[in-house]
């Protein structure tokens, strides 16, 4: 490959070898050839000090994710360049830059790993850098997402591939075009441009097909992108497989350059220049409708969820408070990512997805737990002696009746607290709690993690509950108000919660019970500071709705698949049909059990998951109706008993006021009983009859 130089390029080629063949001897490597010199100075146009920056950061790249050896021979890289998912066009744009082409469809995640993807990717890059062209004008890399589907996409990968490409790589990237970009891209993409905007500035556009050809001559475009150019990538891996051995085939003849340019080399820049006008289709082009009002929620008529009547309803004034500081909190999060995202570096983000190319020889990075213990019998629930079974729990029910399991619930609610609340009643934590007179205890609340070191951010009004033999089982808490919208993600990010359970409407009787912290239609999404919820799914049952939310946290990067169900069928006055709640307690129990498994190793606390976040508007009502059903049904599967009174009494010593009405305590009776006929333990009985009397419920 003839290099065509001038004596000043020479010169800081030659002061470019010589500070870093300084460092590679004190490190026992060979040194670094002339040619290989001359690529990363092209892409860094000739600046040493940024020059030698790209170099070091290309060899840790190539360390941290094992790309050191590429060997053209693997399978696994022959199957994955043999996709075509990856190649690069024999066309360059009006520029001089040549056309890399990465096919989204054609990606099938469970199918390979990052490492083989970007092995790929690099085998076929350091072809095309064979090209002096190349070297000296450059790169435009094509994402084509056209038909593709959300199981296609990666955005791990698609983080490092764009971070190999601009910090890593001695290509210059001149241009990314994301083509035709579906509606589900949207959340995904609004990370992606956090961090690409940093990085690459305004070079990258989200064209469509007909715009595509503003930056490609149409005549080097493939025919699915509305070109004339057919497949040619068996010929361009013939050229790559000749580089790999050692041959130095002319790679300057497969680049075609474009009939319409006539541009030579010295005025490329200015070319570049005129596509990248204010009038060209920009990387905000998705997020032309992400600015949206929070939902307005007045809490003045909110209807009473607690046990006293005499509570200071929230106000009017207060609402609009609480809109005016969401709203400017929703305003400023654009900055407030953009500098977080300066202090998460470049290499931090690829410390934090190191994880996830590892070969499957190496052993997967462990979670910590979320509960800070995985003893099966850490526990307040235990397997006793004492209890009914169910045979005597119906008798119990037949001969007490509705009065007599109210007497038992009024001598359990006139018990003492178990504890302290004197962080939910701290002044700069009061505005948080739903209700003046529903507070957490101290011993068993959720920490958040402190927030620029403000001693009241780590508060929210939600507690730990254990479930029967598992520590932590459950997170109760109340329906999120807008102004704990994100100290909810948090929470949920934190403790690494994957299924959320709601037991109540977002207004029920024209009051309002809970914040509309998540987005209630498919394909949309909100942003709640660094994190992005995007609605993917929403199944609708006749008693439940199940929503499959993406959580993204845009300071790391991550995101994750949470479950969102909520139970519809709870009336406004009285307790919910037994059948269809019981169809709902095991459909949650389900979705966290594969949602557990989905983890594998990287968990390793208890069996049955991370805690389960239940909640309904004051958090212990229907919340701790849930929880007392299914601790009570997992203990009478394990030793064929239950302890009603003693199970509510400890989940009110680590959740204050659970089971709030009476009712509710009747029909945790009458749920465990309906679960045994169904299953067979029980032959089906008469109905119940108890009284006629009735009572309200949260």
């Amino acid at each position: 490959m003839a290099t065509r130089l001038s004596e000043e390029e020479e010169t800081v080629v030659q002061q470019f070898l010589e500070a870093v063949n300084n460092e590679r001897v004190k490190q026992h490597r060979a040194p670094v050839l002339w040619n290989t010199a001359i690529k990363f100075l092209m892409a860094r146009k000739f600046d040493l000090k940024r020059a030698c920056e790209l170099f070091f950061a290309h060899e840790a790249t190539r360390e941290r994710e094992d790309l050191q050896f590429v060997d053209p021979s693997d399978r696994q890289l022959q199957r994955e360049i043999n996709t075509e998912k990856f190649t690069v066009l024999p066309g360059r744009d009006r520029s001089g830059a040549a056309l890399a082409l990465f096919i989204a469809r054609l990606h099938h995640p469970p199918q390979t790993t990052h490492q083989i993807v970007l092995k790929g990717l690099i085998y076929q890059l350091d072809a095309a850098l064979e090209s002096y062209d190349t070297q000296r004008n450059g790169l435009v890399f094509v994402y084509d997402m056209t038909d593709s589907k959300y199981a296609n996409f990666d955005y791990d990968l698609s983080i490092k591939i764009l971070s190999l490409l601009k910090g890593a790589y001695p290509a210059r990237l001149k241009r990314v075009l994301i083509v035709t970009a579906p509606l589900w891209f949207k959340a995904p993409f609004k990370i992606l441009r956090l961090f690409v905007k940093e990085k690459l500035r305004d070079r990258v556009y989200t064209v469509n097909l007909n715009e595509l050809s503003q930056y490609v001559p149409r005549e080097f475009l493939p025919k699915a992108l509305g070109g004339n150019q057919a497949s040619v990538h068996p010929v361009w891996l013939q050229l790559c497989r000749q580089v790999a051995s050692g041959l130095q085939p002319d790679m300057d003849s497969y680049f075609i350059t474009p009939k319409v340019s006539n541009v030579s080399r010295g005025s490329c820049s200015s070319v570049t220049q005129s596509y990248s006008s204010d009038t060209d289709p920009h990387i905000s082009d998705l997020d032309s409708e992400s600015s949206k009002d929070t939902v307005h929620e007045k809490h003045n008529h909110e209807d009473r969820e607690k046990e006293k009547g005499d509570a200071d309803d929230v106000t009017l004034e207060k609402d609009k408070d609480d809109v005016i500081a969401n709203k400017k909190r929703k305003s400023s999060t654009a900055r407030r990512n953009s500098e977080s995202r300066k202090r998460t570096s470049e290499l931090a983000m690829f410390d934090d997805s190191q994880r996830d190319v590892q070969s499957e020889e190496l052993p997967r990075k462990k979670r910590p737990l979320s509960s800070g213990s995985n003893i099966l019998d850490d526990s307040i629930h235990m397997p006793e002696s004492t209890g009914l079974t169910i045979e005597q729990l119906v008798e119990h029910v037949r001969t007490v009746k509705k009065k007599g399991l109210f007497n038992e619930y009024a001598h359990i609610r006139m018990e003492p607290h178990a504890g302290t609340f004197n962080h939910s009643r701290a002044r700069h934590n009061l505005p948080k709690n739903r209700y003046t007179d529903v507070l957490c205890y101290d011993h068993s609340r959720v920490i958040l993690p402190l927030t620029d070191g403000d001693p009241s951010s780590d508060y929210i009004n939600a507690n730990y509950v254990d479930g029967y033999m598992q520590k932590n089982a459950y997170i109760c808490t109340q329906g999120p108000l807008p102004k704990t919208f994100v100290d909810f993600w948090q929470m949920v990010w934190h403790q690494q919660c994957l299924v959320i359970v709601m037991t109540t409407r977002t207004i029920e009787r024209q009051r309002m019970k809970c914040g509309q912290y998540w987005p209630n239609e498919e394909h949309t999404d909100e942003q709640f500071e660094e994190f992005i919820v995007y609605n993917n799914s929403i199944q609708s049952f006749k008693n439940y709705t199940v929503t499959k939310l993406i959580l993204h946290n845009t300071n790391t990067g991550e995101s994750r698949e949470i479950t969102h169900l909520q139970f519809t069928s709870w009336p406004d006055y009285g307790v919910p049909p037994a059948t269809g709640f019981l169809d709902f307690l095991f459909h949650v129990r389900d979705v966290q059990e594969t949602a557990t498994k989905t983890l594998g190793s990287s968990w390793s606390g208890h069996p049955l998951g991370p805690p389960i976040i239940v909640h309904c508007s004051a958090g212990i009502g229907r919340t701790g109706t849930f929880a007392t059903i299914d601790i009570s049904l997992r203990r009478l599967e394990d030793i064929s008993t239950v302890d009603i009174p003693a199970t509510v009494r400890r989940i009110r010593s680590q959740r204050a006021f659970s089971i709030q009405m009476p009712d509710q305590y009747v029909f945790c009776h009458l749920g465990i009983i309906e679960h045994a006929m169904r299953t067979g333990l029980i032959k089906e009985i008469e109905p119940l009859i108890l009284d006629d009397s009735d009572s309200e419920s949260e």
